[in-house]
């Protein structure tokens, strides 16, 4: 194959994709009914101009019957006055006109005949606008309805251009949030643990330490807790809400003894410490 023949055939091969992905069914139809309509509308003005030439033969045959009907009238009146010579040619133009008649009468009968059948043609042609008419609307309302429905479910499986586009964006949007999610949160810890300071506020180191030693407590009943469920130690006094009453003092020491760290702190007023 020459290079000519394929780079033809690659032309028309993308114009014909590119005509393909162009065309909308529903502007064909439009078009083809539109010329549909004007071929009928040509149909119509060619049986409009024959039985216009029939009328004008149907005239002039009349006209011709007429005049002879008068050289006929008036070869008898030649005859009556005695005049066989006037007579003679009233009947001789009368058997011209006959002749002329004859012609235009087939003329006549040929018009006619050609204008039944214009006449049926635009009938049927007629029709089959009508019918083409409904079926291309039932069409266009059924590959309307495909398409919507087509672009409906191409949004709802992500796989529109339009969808695709927004979520990637809420893709993008998540995968930033969870980010700084993670950010914020390791920071939270940094900053509790004491690995990185809060400048927003004033350093107060006491507190700190106040808290790091409020927690303390709190572990400590917990251990004294599963001493006691293991059997190796007393159950864990709980504190009232209220104003604690005052506990004996030797019931302190052994608490005192299990926890060392606990030994150094004074007992507060109540028990609590």
């Amino acid at each position: 194959m020459s290079v000519m023949k394929r780079m033809s055939m690659i032309f028309k091969a993308k114009a014909n994709k590119a005509l393909d992905r162009a065309e909308d069914p529903r502007e064909t139809l439009d078009y083809s009914y539109q010329r549909q309509l004007e071929m009928l509308q040509k149909v119509r003005r060619g049986v409009a101009d024959v039985a216009t030439s029939r009328k004008r033969l149907e005239l002039q045959i009349n006209q011709l019957e007429q005049q002879q009907s008068k050289l006929t009238d008036q070869g008898k009146k030649a005859l009556q006055v005695g005049r066989e010579d006037l007579a003679r040619e009233a009947l001789t133009r009368r058997s011209g006109l006959e002749s002329q008649l004859n012609d235009l009468r087939a003329q006549y009968q040929q018009l006619q005949g050609e204008e039944e059948k214009l006449t049926l043609a635009s009938q049927r042609l007629q029709a089959k606008v009508d019918s083409f008419r409904t079926r291309k609307e039932t069409i266009k309302a059924t590959y309307t309805a495909a398409e919507a429905q087509t672009k409906i479910n191409e949004a709802f499986s992500g796989i529109s251009e339009e969808m695709g586009d927004v979520g990637l964006a809420i893709q993008r949007a998540e995968e930033k949030t969870d980010t700084m999610k993670a950010r914020a949160g390791a920071i939270d810890e940094l900053l509790a643990s004491g690995a990185l300071e809060d400048f927003s506020g004033p350093k107060d180191d006491i507190q700190a330490e106040l808290d790091r030693m409020g927690s303390g407590p709190g572990v400590d009943m917990e251990l004294e807790r599963l001493k006691a469920e293991l059997g190796q130690g007393p159950a864990p006094k709980e504190l009232n809400q209220g104003t604690p009453t005052a506990q004996p003092q030797q019931q302190a020491q052994p608490h005192q003894q299990d926890n060392p760290q606990q030994a150094q702190w004074p007992q507060n007023p109540g028990g609590a410490q």
